[in-house]
Formats: C-alpha cells, sequence, structure tokens
C-alpha cells in the first residue's frame, strides 16, 4: 500500500501537494489508472486511482473511503522534555507514532536543556513516520509548553508522572496503573529528570508517580517505553 498524507482532503478529486506529486510520480512512477490510499490524518483512510499523473500537480480520484480506520479504544498523551540531540528527540516521534500516540506535547522543564522546537521540522518527522506505518490518525503536535501549565491543565483519565527519585513514595510500573481502554497521559523528563519540587506540585495536581524498571534509561528511550507498555496493555 502506497499512503499519501492529505489534510485538507476533498472528495472525489484531490490535487496533491508538489512534494507529494513528484513522490508519487517521479519517485513511485506512478500513472493514470494506478491505484494509491491517502488519509487526512483524521481517521479517515482513501482508496484512490490516479488520473492526471502531473508531477507538480497530481490529481488522484477517491474511489472508497475506510472511516475511522483502525481506530484505537485507547487514548495516549506523551507529554516529553526533548533531548539536547534533536535527533533522539526525533526518533521518539517516530517510533511513538509508529506504535499508536494521540498527542505529543514537548515539555519545557526547569532542568531542560532544550527549549525550543522546530515544530515544523518536527511535524514532518511525525507525517512521514503516519505514512510509513500506514496510520490514518495524525498525532497531534503541541507547541513547547511549560511543566506547570501543562501540569495543571484538565485532563479527563489517568495522570502519571515518570522520574528517577526512590527516595519519595513509592513509584509503581504502568500496569498498575493503567487498564485497557483508560485514557492516559505520561509526563518523561528532561536528562537530569524532574525537579523534586516539579514533582511535588504534579502529585498535588492529581498525578500519580510511575516507575519504568530497574534500568536508568534516556529521556527518548523512557517515553518509547512507556508508549509500548500502553500498547501492550491494550492489545
Amino acid at each position: 500500500m502506497q499512503l499519501f498524507y492529505a489534510p485538507d482532503m476533498t472528495l472525489p478529486r484531490y490535487v496533491l501537494g508538489e512534494e507529494e506529486s513528484r513522490h508519487c510520480v517521479r519517485v513511485l512512477r506512478l500513472g493514470a489508472g494506478d491505484p494509491l490510499h491517502l488519509t487526512d490524518g483524521r481517521g479517515n483512510l482513501y482508496r484512490a486511482r490516479v488520473v492526471d499523473a502531473d508531477p507538480r500537480r497530481c490529481t488522484v480520484e477517491v474511489v472508497e473511503t475506510f472511516p475511522e480506520f483502525e481506530k484505537r479504544g485507547w487514548g495516549l498523551t506523551m507529554a516529553v522534555a526533548p533531548t539536547k540531540n534533536v535527533e533522539r528527540f526525533e526518533w521518539f516521534l517516530e517510533k511513538a507514532t509508529e506504535i499508536g500516540v494521540d498527542r505529543i506535547v514537548p515539555l519545557l522543564c526547569a532542568r531542560s536543556e532544550r527549549k525550543v522546537v522546530k515544530h515544523e521540522r518536527e511535524e514532518k518527522v511525525i507525517t512521514s513516520a503516519v505514512k510509513q506505518s500506514l496510520k490514518a490518525y495524525h498525532p497531534v503536535l503541541e507547541g513547547m509548553t511549560p511543566f506547570r501549565k501543562l501540569v495543571a491543565r484538565p485532563f479527563d483519565g489517568v495522570k502519571l508522572i515518570a522520574h528517577c527519585d526512590k527516595n519519595g513514595p513509592e513509584r509503581k510500573l504502568l500496569g498498575e496503573y493503567v487498564r485497557p481502554g483508560d485514557n492516559v497521559l505520561i509526563l518523561i523528563g528532561p536528562e537530569g529528570d524532574f525537579s523534586p519540587e516539579e514533582v511535588a506540585f504534579a502529585r498535588e495536581n492529581g498525578f500519580r508517580e510511575l516507575s519504568l524498571g530497574q534500568s536508568r534509561l534516556r529521556t527518548e528511550t523512557a517515553a518509547v517505553a512507556a508508549v509500548v507498555s500502553v500498547a501492550f496493555i491494550n492489545q
């Protein structure tokens, strides 16, 4: 299946953007009559065929629509402090998208080494992963959000903060908090971990403390481990 991203989808015909048109016609060498699939990133998968193989404005015609394609029965928001090495954060974005996530929030913390992310660049990483993994749902990527603002924001579901401090209240594994079908929000801190004050503030706002096992994990590894764990619980 060749999947193209069409966030501004129109029916029954749609004109691919210049980059997608070039990929379709020049790289994949699709011509008039050839089949392909598109998604609007909101759960709709479209089966279509090429009607005009213009490498700058390729026109396709939708022949069948699959609404709520492979819709998950659970929700996951990952709030993660971007790593100093942006490639490691982008690795997380790619893998989280492939596995399954609904919303990603870059988190600005007291110990953050990276305070700015290039939203357009990170969106492209996510979009590429959506197409590669044949997803009909495109995760929402928020802008950089201060820790306290995110923690104080209402959330209807299970709220967890993963940290490494073993001296506070007992941290529990994800399976002790999350059940199949739950809507989950998980906070993953920077490479220097959350500060004690941040952990206390999260606790005051209804977050429960999470352990991701005995190993000390890098930020992006911890974030992917959390995504995998939630997906496994919902199998």
